[in-house]
């Protein structure tokens, strides 16, 4: 029998529920939409908080779809909450959440930015597959995916169909609307969302020229509108149109009210009013591109939780080499040491793979908020643990964490980021760690991984020290209380005989074995 689930969105604009159920083949069938609107960026970007008769009415639509997940005979476990940047924001959430789950039972989780990122690109990565299963992005050309919300952007970057940054950017349509009731006018609203995607082209242009994407994809129920008078339909849930099309299409919706975009497209009054705003920052950021056409899928964030809980294997070897190609595009960022960062990195998996029945991390990693294994995070983590040579190369291991800390990293949540961030900071001087507030505030499971992982990295951060990549494959020897790194060749092995004995005091005391190189 297929498996029926539900996703539901609460967003700044408004509470959407999508319904469908998963077939024998993988495949997804939609059975039901809800949607209904609610000022919740209203509230927080005007107060900074989500009032009383907010609240009440958030309530009622959730009261109402659990109604109607009855009526499917959907199970609380089958359904998945999640809220935005409007709760993200708001200094009284954590009463509303408590209010939320006292009175629907519903557990509501809020994601960051980068979790929009991740739930976004599933969705739009299996929405733009062909019949033979291969994407419809040129893999040789450089694509920009955003999406335009009521409190804020979500862009990512990808560079030869891999990702090369990934950001959420505080412009949204109800922040704009507040801007624009201080400015009063449009051309004066047109300019500040100008002006700040020109700042933001300007960061943006260190991980991708945004003068030289090639592909244009617009994620949106304003934009699929655009798409649908005035596009064609590629597929069964994509649609394209010409960047001159949409311009043509852009000029007409500015020539009506609020009241005629209504009647004209048969839109809720709410749409009809954030419709020309939300259209105008996909303008602006279609402008510095040189796209001439706009690929449009019929797809949402809701979607993309339906993939995320599938966890098909073919999903997760793709959106594996997305992250890892998140965290290059990080490391040539910083100018790193790229041939170290990645000798470390096979060497760290090595390590791991044969210590895999002793370390005992899965089962915690699975248990915590972590969207990634540890030996994904161990992977991480070595790419990244010299980054901080950048600011300085004297405690650098200090400035790694702080620009890991302060990155957003594709696919990684902020738990994870957390974790890498610590070993990257560990991986020199792990002596400090019980004395350190911030690992012994952690949870137990977060501060083992930290731990386990960070010993691996020194031994074989340590095998490298000189960072000449000279120890090439090894084996590990293992008796009682001994492991033996056995090395190919005959290389003169003294500096790195030294280097292990430095940094191998934490490895041994967690892992009860004595590090030997030979």
């Amino acid at each position: 029998m297929p498996k029926m689930e539900a996703a539901v969105e609460i967003g700044s604009t408004g509470i959407r529920m999508l319904i469908a159920e998963e077939l024998d083949d993988g495949t997804r069938n939609i059975l039901d939409r809800s949607e209904l609107a609610v000022s919740l960026g209203r509230d927080v970007f005007t107060t900074g908080t989500i009032s009383r008769e907010t609240l009440l009415q958030c309530l009622l639509i959730l009261n109402r779809f659990k109604e109607q997940l009855a009526g499917w005979r959907i199970s609380e476990k089958d359904t998945t909450v999640v809220a935005t940047s409007a709760f993200r924001e708001a200094k009284n959430r954590d009463s509303v959440l408590d209010r939320i789950m006292v009175k629907t039972g519903f557990r509501v989780k809020v994601i960051d930015g980068i979790e929009e990122n991740r739930l976004m690109f599933l969705a739009v990565n299996e929405c733009l597959k062909g019949e033979d299963g291969q994407g419809l992005i040129d893999r040789n050309g450089n694509s920009v995916i955003l999406e335009v919300g009521g409190g804020s952007t979500e862009i990512m970057l990808l560079k030869d169909g891999k990702i090369a940054g990934a950001h959420s950017m505080r412009l949204g349509t109800v922040i704009i609307e507040q801007q624009l009731r201080r400015m009063g006018s449009m051309p004066d609203a047109k300019r500040y969302i100008d002006e700040f995607i020109n700042n933001t082209k300007i960061a943006l242009d260190d991980e991708l020229d945004l003068g030289k994407v090639r592909n244009f994809i617009a994620i949106g129920s304003d934009m699929q509108l655009a798409a649908l008078f005035s596009g064609r339909p590629v597929s069964a849930f994509l649609w394209e149109m010409t960047k001159g099309e949409f311009d043509a299409f852009m000029e007409e919706v500015q020539k009506y009210s609020t009241e005629e975009i209504a009647a004209r497209f048969k839109i809720p009054y709410n749409e009809a009013d954030s419709l020309s705003m939300n259209l105008l920052v996909f303008q602006l950021f279609l402008n510095r591109t040189e796209a001439e056409r706009i690929l449009v899928p019929e797809t949402s964030l809701r979607e993309g939780i339906f993939i995320s809980n599938q966890n098909i294997q073919n999903v997760r070897k793709e959106f594996y080499s997305q992250i890892l190609a998140s965290a290059l595009a990080l490391l040539r960022k910083y100018h790193g040491d790229e041939k170290h960062a990645q000798h470390v990195r096979h060497m760290c998996l090595t390590f791991f793979d044969s210590l895999k029945d002793e370390l005992g991390l899965e089962e915690s990693s699975a248990q915590s908020e972590s969207h990634c294994s540890p030996r994904l995070l161990l992977e991480i983590a070595a790419l990244l643990h010299d980054i901080g040579s950048f600011i300085r190369t004297h405690d650098h291991n200090k400035h790694s964490k702080y620009i890991i800390e302060h990155s957003e990293i594709f696919g990684l949540n902020r738990e994870d980021i957390q974790i890498v961030s610590q070993i990257a900071l560990y991986h020199r001087e792990s002596k400090r760690m019980k004395s350190d507030k911030e690992f012994v505030s952690l949870p137990r499971d977060a501060r083992l991984t930290i731990l386990k992982l960070t010993a691996i990295l020194k031994i074989a951060d340590s095998l490298d020290r000189a960072h000449t990549q000279r120890i090439g494959k090894f084996r590990l020897s293992f008796t009682t209380d001994t492991m033996t790194i056995v090395t190919d060749g005959s290389h003169n092995n003294v500096l790195e005989k030294i280097a292990i004995e430095e940094k191998s005091d934490l490895f041994e005391s967690i892992f009860g074995y004595r590090v030997m190189l030979r």
